[in-house]
């Protein structure tokens, strides 16, 4: 096992990766900018160095900064946690040629992942499910363009292969749209990613967003962790995830999962990672896979007892899976809620000192969160504050348990949505369970 880690991220993930390495008995480096100094992991860890000033590209993404950190500090691994540099194959490079250990993939899965013309092609083979598409990059070529689009069939929807979080995409519901949405993707994409290569897929109109969790190890051991349900979305970012996928079967558990660690096996993938599916009448359409820890890992963690951190540690250091898929077991059902500093009606970011913080407790509670009484969160980075997580024997359960947490928690000093998740937990139909992507936007009244 590694004598040190450095923990290249801040934050919640920043301190959860500490705890996994104080059980571990490994030593921890704490990296921070200059606006960071007091943020918990920061005041915990065995050692702290600072990276640079308080924008990003300054520290967090300051590739030198954190080699030489790692250097200074004889770290042996480097944990990037999610987020910042987490799936930069280049840096997983870097990593590795200074002689220091990256938790994650290796750069070349991640650099393959990461184009998602690339990604969709090696799923096809590992004999994933995909949305019918374009089958690789589209040219420049305006009729080609016009006759693919009609191949798949309207409404159809232009990504960047570089993209992700929800930018370098454009839904197209006419052929008269079709060429000026390429022209505009095309040119964001070379703006935001460095490359403007661009493929079409099908636009399902009404998909939930499922995805699965997976756990593989350098030996050629790979087990799945079940799924989650991430379709609780606004401007495709995730506000509550939940595991399992209400109305997702033991059956179809079982045959999606299994198809996923059999893909790992077949790219020799190493460490945590995630597929993400777009799931439309009992059918699922592999859309990416996430090479690193995903922020609503706690759902699977609460209803499997797997600690993944840990998992994540214990494969990068070489060491066989000690999982089997017949020792995963499901238990229950856990609701996360994403704590974001910001106002609740216009979303608009929140910084501040927080005057006073209570985390809720009872049975099934826990919160991942940096915050304390007196610190301020920055203006910088982002307004994800915390994560409260609800666990329960059922659904019904779990809802009912987070019902009682929204309304225990206190964070004064900023805003929060707080406000909307209590909203939320109250809705009839997310009560039911099982709405789509867009079931938050129409409810906001977000075109």
């Amino acid at each position: 096992m590694f004598d040190k880690v450095l923990i290249a991220n801040r934050g919640e993930i920043a301190l959860r990766v500490l705890r996994a390495c104080r059980e571990l008995g490994i030593r921890t480096v704490a990296v921070h900018s200059t606006a960071d100094r007091d943020l918990k992991h920061v005041r915990l860890a065995d050692e702290s160095v600072c990276i640079g000033g308080p924008n990003s590209v300054d520290s967090y993404l300051n590739v030198p900064a954190l080699i030489s950190a790692a250097e200074v500090t004889d770290s042996i691994a480097i944990h990037p946690g999610y987020g910042f540099l987490s799936e930069n194959a280049d840096f997983a490079e870097r990593v590795e040629q200074s002689g220091f250990t990256f938790i994650g993939p290796r750069p070349e899965t991640i650099r393959t992942m990461g184009d998602k013309v690339a990604a969709i092609a090696t799923m096809k083979k590992a004999g994933i499910p995909c949305v019918p598409g374009s089958d690789g990059p589209i040219g420049n070529n305006n009729e080609t363009n016009l006759r693919i689009a009609r191949k798949i069939g309207y409404p159809i929807i232009v990504k960047a292969a570089g993209g992700g979080g929800g930018r370098g995409m454009r839904a197209v519901h006419t052929e008269a749209s079709l060429l000026t949405a390429i022209s505009l993707t095309r040119t964001e994409a070379a703006n935001a990613f460095g490359n403007d290569t661009l493929y079409m897929e099908k636009y399902l109109e009404n998909p939930r967003h499922i995805e699965v969790q997976v756990l593989a190890d350098e030996h050629g051991n790979a087990v799945h962790l079940g799924e989650r349900d991430c379709s609780m979305q606004r401007r495709h970012q995730k506000i509550i995830e939940e595991a399992p996928a209400p109305g997702i079967d033991a059956k179809t558990r079982k045959k999606i999962g299994s198809l996923c660690a059999k893909a790992c096996r077949d790219i020799s993938y190493r460490g945590v990672g995630t597929f993400e599916f777009l799931y439309e009448n009992g059918e699922f359409y592999f859309i990416e896979m996430n090479t690193r820890l995903q922020v609503e890992h706690t759902v699977t963690e609460m209803i499997t007892g797997i600690d993944l951190v840990k998992q994540q540690l214990l494969v990068a250091a070489g060491e066989k899976l000690s999982l089997r898929q017949d020792n995963v077991v499901f238990s229950g059902h856990a609701i996360e809620c994403r704590i974001n500093a910001e106002d609740p009606e216009n979303f608009m970011p929140s910084p501040g000192t927080i005057k006073q913080f209570h985390m809720p407790g009872g049975p099934g509670i826990r919160i991942d969160s940096h915050l304390y009484s007196g610190y301020v969160v920055p203006p910088y980075y982002d307004s994800m504050v915390g994560k409260l997580i609800a666990h329960g024997e059922d659904r019904k359960s779990a809802l009912a348990r987070m019902r009682n947490a929204l309304n225990e928690i206190v964070i004064e000093g900023i805003k929060t949505n707080v406000p909307l998740h209590q909203n939320l937990v109250d809705d009839s139909k997310f009560a039911i369970g099982g709405t789509s992507i867009h079931y938050l936007e129409r409810k906001l009244g977000i075109s």
